[in-house]
């Protein structure tokens, strides 16, 4: 899941004792496997997941915990997507949020079915087939995962910029900052995710063969790279361009950015605070002004917040992918035993930080908070009459007055 292809090991059976060669892109090359049963085999690998990855460590995070973190994280994004889409909620900024939080729930439930299969019911060590289910597995764990994280990623520092522009050149968010804009931005975003994904989906062909399991003859997947990747492209060119576009557009230009967002954002969110504090002791008519930049301050710091928390989780996957690269096309360090149990704890700091945004919300946006007492204390109607309501607090829902939530 998410980055888990990056450094998996060849696949091979566990019902016997196996010695491997492969290149330093490891799961990314073809490996020759011997086997003590006397059979020996040259192929991409058999399909066996308890080789994919730390089995010690796969088991209790992604058999145990994983199923929990998915109810919690659909029960709470789902509850973001039902506050942010009413109709007096609709600004450019929760659209992008909204559209995150859609992102993170799918990321985690595409992979989930699979990942209950063979780690809560304990099926990994058994052979994956027939072909159909092999490429199945391949698409539900890595492809659509990496797809729509990609997304968030990229929808996160759509947010950051938005908000830059909110507060430092609220005369352009006047221009750019509208509905429509959000709703192309979200769009592209999202075609452009997949698109980056679709070679994924087609640089693999499987094909079965039959092997002695347990003392019978059974079928699993062989996985072979499509002839377009081997013949025209070469392994270490397709592997070595793919992973350097995650590296510079998805993980380093993204966290970059988002650093340098984070501070510009908390220097005018003090700023701000100076100007509020000087209104404070200013006249009484300039009290509306005054919660204006209050509002406007909340938001700002609590996005901010949000950024934190995805750059917190972000980065270390980050610095893995680089060392993989590095490690795979200069020089060779890279332990990937070590690397693989990095991998398991990223992923899982990055599922376990998707809940984490609904208390993010609840704890800072008053808007948030009273939306959702409208809809699931007060009833329906208190949230279809919201939009009065909080056109006293926001004004016109224009990019410069946004209070956001």
């Amino acid at each position: 899941m998410l980055e888990q292809d990056l450094l998996n090991s060849s696949f091979s059976p566990d019902y016997s004792e196996v010695s491997y060669n492969c290149s330093a892109f490891s799961s990314l090359s073809q490996c020759e496997l011997n086997y003590s049963s006397n059979l020996t085999v040259t192929h991409s690998g058999y399909i066996n997941v308890t080789n994919e990855m730390p089995i010690s460590y796969a088991i209790p995070l992604y058999g145990y915990f994983m199923p929990i973190l998915l109810v919690i994280t659909m029960v709470f994004n789902t509850l973001i997507v039902v506050v942010l889409s009413r109709k007096h909620m609709r600004t450019p900024t929760n659209i992008v949020l909204m559209s995150m939080a859609l992102c993170d729930m799918f990321t985690l439930l595409v992979p989930a079915p699979w990942l209950i299969y063979m780690y809560t019911l304990g099926n990994h060590y058994k052979p994956l087939y027939p072909v159909a289910v092999c490429y199945t597995w391949s698409v539900m764990h890595e492809s659509l995962p990496n797809m729509f994280h990609t997304a968030s990623i990229w929808l996160t520092l759509v947010l950051a910029v938005q908000r830059y522009i909110y507060v430092c050149h609220a005369p352009l968010a006047r221009r750019l900052c509208t509905l429509p804009n959000v709703y192309k931005c979200v769009g592209y975003t999202l075609v452009a995710s997949s698109l980056h994904q679709l070679p994924r989906m087609f640089d693999t062909d499987y094909s079965l063969t039959e092997i002695s399991w347990h003392n019978r003859t059974v079928s699993v997947c062989v996985k072979n790279y499509a002839s377009w990747v081997q013949e025209i492209l070469s392994l270490d060119v397709y592997y070595i361009c793919y992973y350097m576009f995650r590296l510079i557009f998805v993980h380093m230009l993204p966290c970059i950015a988002l650093v340098t967002l984070n501070l510009l954002l908390f220097r005018a969110l003090k700023q701000a605070q100076k100007r509020r504090d000087i209104l404070l002791n200013s006249k009484k008519n300039q009290k509306n002004e005054c919660k204006k930049l209050r509002d406007s301050n909340c938001t700002t710091l609590m996005l901010i917040v949000v950024v934190s928390v995805f750059l917190l989780v972000e980065i270390p996957l980050a610095v893995v992918t680089m060392l993989h690269i590095i490690s795979s096309s200069i020089i060779e360090f890279l332990d990937y035993d070590v690397a693989n149990t990095l991998i398991i704890f990223t992923n899982f700091f990055i599922i376990l930080s998707y809940p984490i945004n609904f208390a993010i919300y609840c704890g800072m946006s008053r808007q948030f908070r009273e939306t959702f007492k409208e809809i699931f204390i007060n009833g329906n109607e208190g949230a279809r009459n919201g939009s009065s309501r909080y056109s006293i607090v926001n004004g016109p829902r224009t990019c410069t007055n946004e209070t956001v939530l």
